[in-house]
């Protein structure tokens, strides 16, 4: 037995989303069958369809899907039918990071999540004629009116609260968050710069701000999402345009330099500044430099005791976080909802565009 579903394929580098039908193999004993009601859009999906990132094509994308639980294999024992659940980065739940609770740096994290078929190498999504989509993306595939995941990453949320808002947390704002409040664990009364404001840098201001941070700098081109970040906690505001001298702009925040810093733009010049600005025994955390990006630095400049780290999904446990955030988003603590643009399904090739021109800070795409 098969469920029938329709799903956006990317055929081809830099081509539109085109709509197939689809058939999706029934849940395996450890898999679930979701319904999705909405999936977000990140900078991940972006990267693939340029082939940035080499997952096979044609290939369904989506790794932000939100929506209702409708069938489970005989194995799975966190999430029934009805649950409300919203699906997050894969790992294969043996090697030594996702037994330390580090899932996310996961031995086979390219194979779990880019590779575009199960662990196993096998594909559950099949098509009547022509070539078959790959998928599994980031376990899920979510751009398709179903998605077939695992139980390990499909997080219950709370049935109140709507999954289009709920969805994007499984990666972007997922990542922001937890940057600040896992892998860099900035504490209370610290000064904290975030280098980017886009939706993950937005959930790091956010983020810092719920975790008492009394200095946050959020550094960025475009005014607008200046402002969204003054409104939801930053302290002072950086134009790297308008000030010459990024480092010498962040120091004169704190002369003794500032205590946190994390880049979420991926602009090589930002290592550059961001280092520069750190206090001594500071730490410069990175969610989007790539190997070849000219991200180069003198391991002299390190001497004070200052640090760098690389951050994949915030180091987040996403069972712990994803629901974290819901209760914050639920006490008016981090307000996701200020950060989305919402698109139908059928828009979704509209809905890359405008996250691309950075028209919108956060597409989140609606099935009706």
């Amino acid at each position: 037995m098969t469920t029938s579903a329709r799903a956006a394929v990317l055929e081809a580098r830099d081509g539109p989303f085109a709509f197939r039908d689809i058939e999706i193999e029934d849940p395996r004993p450890d898999e679930v069958l979701v319904r999705v009601v909405a999936t977000g859009i990140c900078a991940t999906d972006a990267h693939v369809r340029a082939q940035r990132m080499a997952t096979p094509l044609p290939v369904v994308l989506g790794h932000e899907g939100g929506g209702v639980v409708e069938r489970v294999g005989a194995a799975v024992t966190t999430v029934e039918p009805g649950d409300h659940v919203v699906l997050s980065y894969h790992s294969c739940g043996r090697c030594k990071p996702c037994m330390s609770s580090h899932a996310a740096y996961c031995d086979n994290v390219w194979a779990a999540n880019f590779a575009g078929a199960r662990l196993d190498g096998s594909n559950g999504l099949h098509v009547a004629h022509g070539a078959e989509p790959h998928g599994h993306f980031f376990g899920q595939s979510s751009f398709a009116t179903h998605a077939l995941t695992h139980q390990r990453n499909t997080i219950k949320v709370p049935r109140d609260l709507p999954l289009d808002v709920m969805a994007p947390l499984g990666c972007g704002l997922q990542t922001g968050a937890g940057a600040v409040l896992k892998a860099l664990a900035v504490p209370a009364g610290a000064s904290f710069a975030v280098l980017g404001v886009g939706a993950v840098g937005l959930a790091a201001v956010m983020a810092a701000h719920v975790a008492g941070a009394t200095t946050i700098v959020a550094v960025d081109v475009d005014a607008g999402r200046l402002g969204l970040a003054r409104d939801l906690g930053a302290t002072h505001l950086v134009d790297p345009n308008r000030v010459g001298d990024l480092t010498r702009a962040l120091r004169a925040v704190d002369e003794r330099g500032l205590e946190y810093v994390l880049d979420t733009s991926g602009r090589a010049e930002n290592l550059d500044a961001g280092v520069g600005a750190l206090a001594p025994m500071g730490r410069f955390g990175f969610v989007a430099f790539h190997e070849g990006a000219g991200a180069v630095l003198d391991a002299g400049r390190l001497t004070l005791g200052q640090s760098l780290q690389g951050i994949i999904q915030g180091d987040a446990v996403s069972s712990l976080l994803i629901n974290d955030l819901a209760q914050l988003y639920r006490a008016g603590r981090f307000p996701i909802d200020r950060l989305l643009s919402f698109y139908d399904f059928a828009d979704i090739n509209t809905a890359f565009e405008d996250a691309g021109s950075g028209r919108v800070t956060k597409a989140v795409l609606r099935f009706t």
